[in-house]
């Protein structure tokens, strides 16, 4: 597959931001990154962290929280910035994105405080009980064409599935031939569709790209993001990730998904959290 540049990248055409006046930005959120009728809470992540990266004076994502109050929908959006604070080694700022009604009257759909710094400028020193997450070499992982007989080992593909390069660990994919294991885990292979490689950035989406925990669980349908905290730590060495995602508490209609990311040397290169809302249906 040859290599998407970020100038050829479709996540980056889609993550574009254009600066009307200092601190607001024009986007349009592509109905190329939807799940069901919703664009993805990833997706939109990516994008104020775009629009933030213009606004701070330091170039990478630290820390994210995002709080989705409505659901996005594919069209023109207007995302606003303001710095709170500038330091030596980190920035914080804070954006909201909002889309328009039918009567013009504006509609937030997600507020965010982030930490920008500077990933290049970190020690070296490494102290951990971290472990890659044990996954089957790729070949032995299943995408969307891995069915036989032509049909899609992940079923219900929506529009974002197209976009990415995603191989479920079959002892995490039950889900999708109608056994479900019952344990809150999802593992994947993931990049991007085109070959972009990931970078601080994209991390952002592939925190919460993978399908929901709650489907090995038995349950279906929408698992709309309520909020999402993501902490970037490195950049991520070319080549594909691996993500692992658990969770270990389904209650009263809300479930937690913790994600960590891993790159191709295997370095833990992202971590978040996010609490979701569980359709309890199945």
């Amino acid at each position: 597959m040859a290599l998407a540049t970020h100038r050829t990248s479709e996540f980056d055409r889609d993550t574009a931001v254009t600066r009307r006046a200092p601190g607001v930005y024009d986007a349009h959120l592509s109905a190329g990154w939807t799940i069901i009728q919703a664009v993805n809470g990833g997706y939109l992540l990516a994008l104020m962290g775009r629009a933030l990266g213009d606004a701070l004076p330091h170039p990478d994502p630290m820390s994210v929280t995002a709080h989705y109050l409505t659901a996005s929908v594919p069209g023109p959006a207007v995302i606003r910035t303001e710095v709170v604070r500038t330091g030596r080694t980190m920035s914080t700022g804070t954006a909201t994105l909002v889309q328009f009604a039918e009567d013009g009257s504006e509609v937030e759909r997600l507020r965010v405080l982030a930490a920008y710094g500077d990933l290049g400028a970190l020690p070296d020193d490494v102290r951990t009980t971290a472990k890659p997450p044990a996954i089957p070499p790729y070949e032995h992982c299943l995408g969307t064409d891995s069915a036989p007989g032509g049909r899609p080992a992940i079923p219900g593909s929506t529009a974002i599935a197209e976009r990415l390069a995603l191989r479920l660990d079959p002892a995490t994919a039950g889900w999708a031939v109608g056994a479900p294991s019952g344990k809150g885990e999802m593992r994947a292979w993931f990049g991007l569709a085109d070959g972009r490689e990931p970078d601080p950035l994209s991390l952002l989406l592939t925190v919460d790209a993978l399908p929901p925990t709650a489907f090995e669980m038995g349950l279906s349908g929408w698992v709309p993001t309520v909020e999402l905290t993501a902490h970037i730590r490195r950049r991520p060495a070319p080549g594909p990730l691996r993500v692992a995602i658990t969770t270990r508490n389904l209650a009263g209609g809300f479930l937690e998904e913790d994600a960590e990311v891993w790159d191709s040397e295997d370095r833990l290169v992202a971590q978040s959290r996010q609490l979701a809302r569980a359709v309890l249906q199945g």
